[in-house]
């Protein structure tokens, strides 16, 4: 009975979620600007407040060496397990400003969509899990016990959450790992996550002549290093899409054909994918679809270069050195020491004697595989059956959560990736935006999710 009057309270109650979801959105929490540290703060206190008003016990913010983590518990519910949520409250800037239709920080609905910066990534999901809580402690009591940890750092790499777990592990205790940051398929095609690739990433510096040089008058006789890095980036990957670097496919796991065939259901045509890109051709390791690429292969990527003159008009210059930031997505059996390792090895046979070279590794995560048949799993699996009437596919995702590695490490959890966020979304970018009716599908899904856990 508590079941059915839960999903009611929920569905009578879009109008007010909505106007809540927008307070937090206008709330300009970038955690990488230090002039927005008094906003991560305000952004802090309005969960606190909003999760004691929810009805959760214990609720804190708790200081860190960065930005706040909140943190909050509801343990009422005797023998039935204990999930613990996890959500971040913190949004990537806002450039370039020029290119949002509406400013980033003044939230609009526009036909089924909320257009705010946070909006999909992630306060949105965050606040469908509070609202599915909230829909089971205002009709009753909640089928499981929960934690929720909220944190302020996701944006710039969680540096202080994997200490903050391990210095909290017994508050943290739990038997199902509960991430609402994740995306689904489309709004027809409900989607759980059972692995993230992790990450490599690099600064790679080449350093030529000691001072930027007049190109006519030592053009030819001195190399120039930001040709010589756009060489040695150009050779990092061969015409077949693959990655030059020896032994980098040497752990590398081999799709199960089960899995091919599981990630060959989801509904995105080659078509779609290039329009939400906005490319005109997909592009990638031959031999494998265009999914397959996103989830289950590596990947080496540039993600900045800066080299001499960028300026408005003619300098003539050999420019002294150069800088490429590059970033390696990596599957299972991979790891951040080995690629880095292999990386090192390729500029020492790659790099010409003209120029010196420094590659340093700047963040790391390692990829994650889930159990598909795992209780919190399956329970998921059922959620979203019930919620949006088919059955999701499981999927491979390409990004990187850095708390799942600490989270598998430190509190051997079952972990559950649940959220509601589309692809295209445009998380990270000008007009990012979240589709509403998903929002209120999530909400059930994390209803029934619950309930389904408790049996």
């Amino acid at each position: 009975m508590q079941l059915d009057e839960a999903v009611s309270f929920a569905s009578q109650n879009h109008v007010r979620y909505l106007t809540e979801l927008k307070e937090l959105l206008a709330i300009q929490s970038i955690s990488t600007l230090t002039e927005n540290k008094p906003d991560m703060v305000r952004a802090a206190e309005w969960l606190s407040r909003h999760m004691s008003g929810i009805g959760l016990n214990h609720v804190e913010v708790i200081r860190t060496q960065g930005h706040p983590v909140i943190y909050g518990e509801w343990l009422e519910a005797g023998k039935k397990p204990t999930v613990l949520i996890y959500g971040h409250y913190d949004v990537q800037p806002v450039d370039p400003i020029s290119e949002w239709t509406s400013p980033p920080f003044d939230p609009v609905v526009r036909g089924d969509n909320i257009f705010a910066r946070g909006a999909s990534d992630m306060k949105g999901n965050a606040i469908a899990v509070m609202k599915s809580l909230e829909a089971w402690m205002k009709t009753g009591q909640l089928p499981v016990n929960v934690k929720v940890l909220l944190e302020g750092e996701e944006e710039i790499g969680s540096p202080h959450l994997e200490a903050f777990i391990e210095s909290n592990r017994e508050k943290l205790r739990c038997d199902v790992f509960l991430s609402a940051d994740a995306v689904t398929l489309s709004p027809d095609q409900p989607s759980l996550c059972y692995g993230l690739r992790g990450i490599a990433y690099f600064e790679l510096r080449v350093q030529g002549p000691d001072e930027d040089l007049h190109s006519g008058e030592f053009g030819g006789a001195v190399q120039n290093p930001a040709n010589v890095i756009c060489d040695l980036i150009a050779g990092m990957h061969d015409s077949d899409g693959r990655i030059t670097l020896s032994n980098f496919y040497e752990h590398v796991r081999t799709l199960p054909d089960d899995e091919r065939a599981e990630l060959a259901r989801a509904p995105v045509s080659d078509e779609e994918f290039r329009k939400t890109a906005g490319v005109r051709e997909t592009w990638g390791e031959k031999g494998f679809t265009t999914m397959e690429r996103l989830g289950a292969r590596p990947t080496l990527d540039v993600n900045g270069l800066s080299s001499g003159f960028t300026g408005e008009g003619i300098k003539t210059i050999i420019p002294a050195k150069a800088m490429a930031k590059v970033s390696m997505r990596l599957v299972p059996n991979q790891s951040p020491a080995l690629v880095l390792e292999e990386l090192r090895e390729y500029m020492r046979v790659k790099a010409p004697p003209t120029v010196n070279w420094d590659l340093k590794m700047i963040g790391s995560a390692s990829p994650m595989l889930l159990d598909r048949n795992a209780p919190g799993m399956r329970a998921a699996s059922s959620a979203l059956e019930v919620a949006f009437g088919k059955k999701p596919v499981f999927k491979l995702e390409g990004g990187t959560l850095p708390i799942t590695d600490a989270v598998k490490k430190k509190l051997g959890a079952d972990i559950v990736m649940m959220g509601f966020s589309m692809p295209n979304d445009n998380f990270h970018s000008p007009n990012e935006k979240y589709h509403l009716p998903s929002f209120y599908h999530g909400i059930e899904a994390y209803i029934h999710f619950f309930n389904v856990l408790s049996r």
